[in-house]
C-alpha cells in the first residue's frame, strides 16, 4: 500500500492550486487496491477540506506517514520531511538563486525531488504543466489592460468567475475594436492564447499578411520560432540547432512591434537567446505596442520591460519607454505590462483539473510501482544526492554559482 499526501502550500502567497481534485482521488481510491490518499488541512486551496474529506480522503495536520508528497509551488525549508519523496515545481533546474537555500536542505534530509517540469515524453514534450491556463488568464489580462488604457472597451477579472465554462459566458456580444494581437510560441501557453483569441471573435492572419495589411476587424499572428528567430549567417532557422545554439540567433520580431498593439508573449526563453526587441527599440516612435502580456514572465527576458512580477490583484503595471522605471499603468508615455507568475490560481479549479488528469493518465502507475525512465529523468535528487542526469548542478547544490 502506497499512502500519497497531498501538502498544505507553504510559500507565500500561498498557491490555491491542488495536484489532485477530491473527484479524482475519489476515482483512485475507487480503481486502485494499492494507493491511499491523505490530505494537509489548508485554508488556501481551490478545494475545500470537506470536499476532500467527503470523497474519502482522510484530511489531517500530520503527514509523515505518507510515502509521496504532492505539492504545487517549492516547499519552505521548515515543513521539508526527511527521508520522503516530493513532487512539485521546485524551479531549480535553472539555478535560481531563491531556491538553493531549499535544494541544499532537500539533500540534507536525504529527500527524493521529481520535478513536475522534468517530466517529459519520449519526444521531450512536457508531460505536466499549467501553461494552457496561463495562457487563457494571460490573454484575458492583456486583452483588459488594453480596453483599460483605450476606454475601448471593458473586461471583468477572470477570477470574478467560478469557471472556464463561465469566463466564456462573459465574452458573448462582445465588441472589439480593430487591433493587431501577436501571439509568439507553439506550447501550451501559445494554445491557452489562442482558445481567447478565438472565444473573443479575433480572426487569425498570416504572418506576411499581418505585417501589409490594414483591417476592418480584429486580427491576430500566431508567431512560430520560424517567425522570431533567425541564424545570423544562415539567415534560416533550425529548431533543433536554435535550443542547442540560442546565441547564433537574430531576433526577427521587430517589423511586428511596428503593427501591433497588444503583444502576448507565450515563448519559452534561455539567458542566452536574443529578445524580441531592445531597451532602445521601445523608446522609438515606430514602436507601436502599447500593451504586452508576458505569460512566460521571465524577468529581463525575451520582453526586456518585464521589471518582475505583479500580482493576481494588480497585475498590470506601467513602463516608462525612455527612463525604463516602472510607473503607475496607462499612462501616456508609458507601455502597460501584465506579468504574473501565478496566473492560473485566477481559474484554480479547471486548471487543477486538468493537471490531475495528465498526473493521473501519464505518471501515477510508474510513481507508485517501480518507477521508469520518464520518473527517473524527472529526479533531481534521490534519497539525498544529485542524480546524473543533474550532476551539472552540484556547484549550485553545494552554495556555489
Amino acid at each position: 500500500m502506497v499512502t500519497i499526501g497531498l501538502i498544505r502550500e507553504g510559500k507565500v502567497p500561498a498557491d490555491n492550486r491542488v495536484a489532485l481534485t477530491p473527484a479524482q482521488c475519489k476515482w483512485m481510491l475507487k480503481n486502485t487496491k494499492d494507493i491511499k490518499v491523505a490530505a494537509q488541512s489548508s485554508p488556501y486551496r481551490c478545494f475545500s477540506d470537506k470536499e476532500y474529506r467527503l470523497a474519502g480522503v482522510e484530511v489531517k495536520e500530520d503527514l509523515s506517514d505518507c510515502d509521496i508528497l504532492l505539492g504545487i509551488k517549492e516547499v519552505p525549508v521548515a515543513e521539508l520531511l526527511e527521508g520522503k519523496t516530493y513532487l512539485f515545481f521546485s524551479h531549480t533546474k535553472k539555478l535560481q538563486p531563491q531556491n538553493k537555500q531549499m535544494l541544499q536542505a532537500i539533500l540534507k534530509k536525504k529527500i527524493t525531488l521529481i520535478d513536475y517540469e522534468c517530466l517529459e515524453h519520449e519526444d521531450g514534450q512536457r508531460i505536466l504543466g499549467f501553461g494552457f491556463f496561463a495562457g487563457i488568464v494571460g490573454a484575458h489580462n492583456g486583452m483588459m489592460a488594453y480596453g483599460q488604457r483605450t476606454g475601448k472597451f471593458n473586461l471583468r477579472r477572470v477570477y470574478i468567475q467560478n469557471s472556464f465554462r463561465e469566463l466564456i459566458h462573459t465574452y458573448f456580444g462582445m465588441r472589439l475594436p480593430n487591433i493587431k494581437v501577436a501571439a509568439t510560441g507553439s506550447g501550451r501557453v501559445a494554445h491557452g492564447v489562442l482558445e481567447i483569441m478565438n472565444l473573443m471573435g479575433l480572426i487569425e492572419v498570416e504572418p506576411d499578411e499581418y505585417l501589409q495589411k490594414n483591417f476592418s476587424y480584429p486580427v491576430f499572428v500566431q508567431l512560430k520560432g520560424a517567425d522570431l528567430y533567425a541564424h545570423k549567417k544562415t539567415g534560416r532557422y533550425n529548431r533543433e540547432d536554435f535550443h542547442d545554439h540560442p546565441e547564433k540567433y537574430k531576433s526577427k520580431f521587430l517589423p511586428y512591434a511596428r503593427v501591433t498593439d497588444i503583444l502576448m508573449n507565450g515563448i519559452y526563453w534561455d539567458k542566452n537567446a536574443p529578445r524580441l526587441f531592445e531597451w532602445e527599440d521601445i523608446a522609438k516612435e515606430d514602436f507601436h505596442i502599447q500593451t504586452i502580456a508576458d505569460i512566460t514572465d521571465d524577468k529581463g527576458g525575451s520582453v526586456p520591460c518585464n521589471l518582475g512580477d505583479a500580482t493576481i490583484d494588480t497585475p498590470v503595471y506601467g513602463v516608462d519607454r525612455t527612463t525604463r522605471e516602472k510607473t503607475l499603468p496607462y499612462l501616456p508615455h508609458s507601455i502597460d505590462v501584465m506579468s504574473v507568475g501565478n496566473l492560473p490560481n485566477e481559474l484554480p479549479r479547471d486548471a487543477s483539473r486538468y493537471f490531475g488528469e495528465q498526473l493521473i493518465k501519464h505518471v501515477l502507475e510508474d510513481l507508485v510501482k517501480s518507477g521508469s525512465v520518464v520518473i527517473d529523468r524527472a529526479t533531481i535528487v534521490k534519497e539525498g544526492k544529485l542524480t546524473a542526469h543533474f550532476g551539472y548542478m552540484k556547484e549550485y547544490a553545494e552554495g556555489g554559482l
